[in-house]
């Protein structure tokens, strides 16, 4: 049988908490219980009452008595604007929770400095009982705005927590379909985070739109393919809803994110997709496979360019193909096996910036030899197949001139 507190334990017990700050125990536990934050933080940062720090445990008889004491508000605030309640709300203290929410004078709407209510903070820490007891409440202000325009649906969607999710959605109250701040829904956030689950539920959803542009024009998709998740790109694939060809504000698809990234499943699912363009420039007319080439994605390369249409030489802003920037790179490697891939030369004497400018070309062999020649850049054409000329200066008219490596 579990017994409660003495009077003498509730003494001592209230002792420390009035004064925890020099108790180091008791700090160790709140570092402990609030997570990676400094000690000093804790103590000079959350300026945590004996009433916040008993929240913080869940503690419930110590709550109790410490409520009953003169000059004791239960709804007081510490550094951050936080309740007691908000503390045992997000540290998913049921228990405490309900015993607040029964206590004569609590204000379960109330929220912290960033706006954000004890059902929000439940909500994204995924504790389902407390968010059910929350929403008994009518004063819960669980429709409330955070200071980034996010809902406590948001929170719980990003966080993974499907459970809590379909708790909101079927509360009849809140829309999952709301933009925040950046113009990001709930499903987007799940997407970007791989949560699978969530993202099935949200697609399940009457008024759910999976293909909403945020502030910069990025999609669901957008952001679960620039993170490589694979299952959530082909679960957002197979909704009629969605286009996995839009670009955003800078011209780059999701195909071209994922190339970037090295996400080879992704791009292996998008390439595959009727209606996808992999070869598509964006607003500095790079494509996605020469953001592949760029950072070292051989296989992805390979990959691109098993697909029709594929045109590895299509020249930048900057003049600059794919081929240049696999050869700055690793210029021994990739721009070898680019051309071999291709049945294109890697060599490449002219582009916009740099024709007709006479450029010096610093040739280094992989020995460590050098060796510099003065070249006219509209005119470099080595018949030698051991000489791979890469144009790593681009078309910048600017002192930058194309570098050739010697290879063996």
């Amino acid at each position: 049988m579990k017994k409660g507190l003495t009077d003498r334990g509730k003494a001592l017990s209230l002792g420390l908490f009035s004064s925890y700050e020099r108790h180091i125990s008791i700090r160790i536990l709140l570092e402990h219980t609030l997570g990676p934050y400094p000690l000093r933080s804790i103590v000079h940062f959350y300026k945590l009452t004996g009433l916040h720090c008993a929240s913080v445990f869940g503690l419930v008889e110590l709550v109790g008595a410490l409520i009953k004491m003169d000059g004791i508000d239960i709804n007081d605030k510490d550094e951050i604007g936080a309740t007691p309640l908000l503390w045992a709300a997000k540290s998913g203290h049921g228990a405490l929770v309900k015993f607040l929410l029964g206590s004569e004078g609590v204000d379960p709407g109330r929220a912290d400095m960033w706006d954000r209510t004890p059902i929000s903070w439940a909500a994204g820490s995924g504790h389902g009982t407390v968010v059910e007891l929350l929403l008994e409440r009518e004063d819960a202000n669980y429709n409330k705005l955070d200071m980034w325009d996010r809902t406590p649906i948001s929170w719980a969607a990003e966080n993974g927590h499907k459970a809590v999710v379909k708790l909101l959605m079927e509360s009849g109250d809140m829309s999952p379909d709301r933009s925040d701040k950046w113009g990001r829904t709930s499903i987007s956030r799940a997407a970007e985070n791989s949560h699978e689950a969530v993202v099935e539920l949200l697609l399940g959803r009457e008024g759910v739109n999976p293909d909403r542009p945020d502030m910069w024009g990025r999609t669901p998709i957008s952001w679960a393919a620039e993170s490589g998740h694979g299952a959530v790109v082909k679960l957002l694939l197979g909704s009629e809803d969605v286009n996995p060809d839009i670009p955003d504000m800078w011209g780059r698809t999701p195909i071209s994110r994922a190339a970037e990234c090295g996400r080879g499943v992704v791009v292996g699912l998008l390439r595959r997709r009727e209606g996808v363009n992999p070869d598509r420039q964006d607003m500095w007319n790079r494509t996605p496979i020469s953001w592949a080439a760029e950072n070292g994605h051989e296989e992805l390369v390979g990959l691109l360019l098993g697909r029709e249409g594929i045109d590895p030489d299509i020249p930048d802003n900057w003049g600059r193909t794919p081929t240049s920037r696999a050869a700055a790179v690793n210029p021994s490697v990739q721009s070898v096996r680019l051309q071999a891939r291709t049945g294109r030369t890697a060599v490449s004497g002219r582009t916009p910036g740099t024709d007709g400018i006479l450029a010096s070309a610093q040739m280094t062999a992989r020995d460590g030899r050098a060796v510099t020649a003065g070249v006219s850049s509209c005119a470099i054409c080595l018949s030698t197949p051991h000489v791979i000329v890469s144009p790593i200066g681009d078309s910048w008219p600017y002192g930058r001139y194309p570098a050739a490596t010697v290879i063996k």
